[in-house]
């Protein structure tokens, strides 16, 4: 029998560099690049760094340039300009960091949580939303006798006026928060844990198994980050903690931060300004009505405010049910943004 070897000849057709097999990244390259581009730890430590360096030059300007004033870890009272400056400022970092990490991984800024087709849709419902459902927890308690109202303290103008600002400065903490919290960390957290969960387990769940344990690992320390605000409780904490896991699963269906944003500023304008209530420990000076807590703080929440109160476990579990059955997954949710990790066969 003859045997065939044209197969082993090389193409004439081919210059002599094409005809050189591909090189293979060195051990080196591998340790910084996978499939997808950059590491999702190194990316993690870049950002990281970055927003340490930006929040040192935040904190170290603005006493100095005499932007934001001083306050003392124990004062619960805040004024409008602190609220506006303290969080626009870090949401100004947040944002720059966020724009050139994009630059550095080579990806659309859209992919951390301001993307999606249905932006003002999903903030408008957010915004209802919270206010519908703090207004829920705030007629428990006052059902119950654990929320007394001293009467209204803003009228006319004035209500209109500081009802306005306030919310502008709840709108920039509902950003701010969402977008350091549950934007590029999350996401590349997320990309992460779904190579390692694809690697290990081989699994077409990888995307949602990374997704979800990022999303424990940012309720923890979203939780953990509310014990620096003077009288809070371990209901408070528990509460922060879930209701992250609670926006996660928005952020999820939907494939953005609208709808969450949205939650976010009304639920805390509505405690502070609408209902003159404590807010994690916190009031502001200008609010509609005055109100104080009445009973056990387990039941009233006490000087957390009404987030604080253990009735607040059950507003949180609607507010998921609200999630599950009005904004229905589609396939520009989260798992669609996330890239899709190798599969060996």
């Amino acid at each position: 029998m003859q045997t065939q070897t044209t197969d082993l000849l090389p193409d004439p057709s081919l210059s002599p560099t094409d005809q050189l097999p591909p090189e293979r990244p060195s051990t080196l390259h591998n340790v910084f690049f996978g499939d997808e581009g950059l590491r999702a730890g190194w990316s993690i430590l870049i950002f990281v760094a970055l927003m340490a360096v930006s929040f040192w030059g935040v904190n170290a300007l603005g006493p100095l340039l005499h932007l934001v004033p001083v306050r003392s870890a124990t004062q619960s009272s805040v004024t409008l300009r602190f609220a506006f400056l303290a969080e626009s400022l870090p949401l100004a970092a947040t944002l720059l960091v966020t724009w050139i990490m994009s630059k550095i991984e080579r990806r659309p800024n859209s992919v951390y949580g301001l993307g999606g087709r249905r932006k003002l849709s999903h903030f408008l419902a957010g915004l209802a939303w919270g206010v519908a459902c703090l207004s829920l927890l705030c007629l428990i308690l006052w059902k119950t006798g654990l929320f007394v109202s001293n009467g209204r303290l803003l009228f006319g103008f004035d209500a209109l006026r500081y009802g306005t600002l306030w919310f502008l400065g709840f709108l920039l903490v509902g950003f701010f928060e969402e977008y350091l919290n549950r934007g590029y960390l999350l996401f590349t957290i997320s990309r992460g844990l779904s190579g390692i969960y694809q690697w290990i387990f081989k699994t077409r769940h990888s995307k949602a198994l990374g997704f979800w344990t990022a999303a424990i690992l940012i309720a923890l320390f979203f939780g953990l980050s509310h014990g620096k605000n003077p009288n809070e409780s371990p209901i408070g904490l528990l509460a922060a903690t879930l209701v992250s896991l609670v926006f996660c699963l928005s952020l999820w269906r939907t494939g953005s931060l609208w709808w969450a944003i949205g939650f976010h500023a009304s639920w805390d304008w509505a405690q502070s300004f609408l209902y003159g209530a404590s807010d994690s420990g916190i009031m502001i000076e200008q609010h509609l009505l005055a109100t104080h807590p009445f009973g056990k703080p387990l039941m009233s929440g006490g000087a957390t405010g009404p987030e604080g109160s253990i009735f607040v476990l059950l507003v949180l579990v609607l507010v998921s049910l609200i999630i599950i059955f009005t904004l229905p997954r589609t396939n520009s949710g989260y798992a669609s943004k996330l890239p899709s990790p190798p599969i060996e066969a």
